[in-house]
């Protein structure tokens, strides 16, 4: 893949005081980098002024080899402007925004390349998976495939909430080059409105389902989850409603998230014991008080008393799983949990590390 005057990608990262995950992320980049021609990958990194060591962590990337633009903010921005200056900035053609927790799969970033290459397509939507320790050890498998799409709606209704992790979405910039998103930087979904702008504009695009990135659990930002994904996600979605972007679309992806993705997020809340079920009930409410599928199929694992609602709330996230295609990935999660689990007991002396 020969160098051009312009980068291919721009990998840009915002961060703010989280150096470990930083360092982490920039010597997995390293490695995938490696045999990369120089001017293919541009790197960014945006510091949003991080108390820590995160200009040591860059510093010593660069001394490593490693050619990183550095962005230092003069005080913290906010999440939201950071990740838009990020984007501004970046000069390639194509710009991935990736957390700074977040890594790349040994060896996936050289095929992406080569796939970004083949053709001019406006978003890249790519396989992610959560950990929580070891990305190599919850791996969940190298499996899946490529969707190519020439209908911006059929895209957008088959890669459905991945549009919301900003780090599994390569983004064309050249066919949306100057959009600003002041409106939505304030939000918790500040970039959703690059990808179904880049998707809507574009001729065609492309889902790989293969594993690409992998995301650290439970490590980002705290948020209200109802008000982010349901509240703000679909109010973005509707200011993008039109002739680019259907109304029927955007009520098939809701009728999914119904049945596959929100019985977990309902699940979890419940099963954790965090605080803010009245928005969740509130939130949901009033974007689905019609919806005989929400009320059957969500409401109850947010309603009953918790003991019913977890056993109801772990049947609708098992069988959502199966429609969603995410069974071979939700166990290799539960695979991961009980390992963990397993591990802390003999480690701590309990029943599992006692002879028999």
């Amino acid at each position: 893949m020969p160098p051009s005057s312009k980068p291919l990608l721009t990998i840009a990262i915002p961060t703010f005081n989280r150096a470990g995950y930083l360092r982490a992320n920039l010597d997995q980049l390293r490695t995938e980098l490696d045999g990369v021609p120089a001017g293919v990958v541009e790197l960014i990194v945006s510091d949003n002024c991080s108390p820590d060591e995160t200009p040591q962590v860059v510093s010593d990337a660069v001394a490593g080899g490693m050619s990183i633009r550095y962005l230092r903010n003069e005080k913290n921005l906010g999440w939201g402007p950071n990740f838009a200056q990020s984007y501004a900035e970046a000069a390639g053609k194509f710009v991935l925004l990736l957390g700074d927790d977040d890594l790349f799969v040994d060896g996936s970033l050289k095929p992406l390349l080569t796939r970004l290459a083949s053709a001019d397509y406006g978003v890249v939507v790519v396989g992610a998976y959560g950990y929580d320790d070891d990305f190599r050890a919850e791996y969940p498998g190298n499996y899946g495939d490529e969707f190519e799409f020439d209908e911006s709606n059929a895209f957008l209704e088959k890669v459905g909430l991945r549009t919301t992790f900003t780090s599994a979405c390569v983004i064309n910039k050249s066919v949306i080059p100057r959009q600003s998103l002041d409106r939505y930087t304030n939000g918790d979904l500040a970039t959703l409105p690059l990808v179904l702008r880049a998707a809507i504009a574009a001729q065609r695009n492309l889902l790989i389902t293969r594993f690409v990135i992998a995301g650290k659990r439970q490590n980002s930002f705290n948020y209200d989850y109802a008000k982010a994904f349901v509240k703000e996600l679909w109010s973005t979605y509707d200011d993008h409603a039109g002739p680019g972007l259907k109304p029927q679309t955007i009520r098939a992806i809701e009728r999914t998230m119904l049945r596959t993705y929100y019985p977990f997020y309902a699940f979890d809340f419940r099963l954790a014991r965090r605080n803010g079920l009245d928005s969740m009930k509130q939130h949901f409410g009033e974007r689905y008080r019609t919806w005989p599928t929400y009320w059957f199929w969500v409401a109850p694992t947010l309603y009953l008393p918790r003991s019913l609602a977890i056993v109801w709330g772990a049947g609708t996230t098992a069988v959502g799983r199966v429609m969603g295609g995410e069974l071979r990935r939700g166990l290799t999660f539960a695979a991961a949990k009980l390992r963990k689990r397993l591990t802390r007991r003999a480690a701590s002396g309990g029943p599992s590390s006692q002879p028999s």
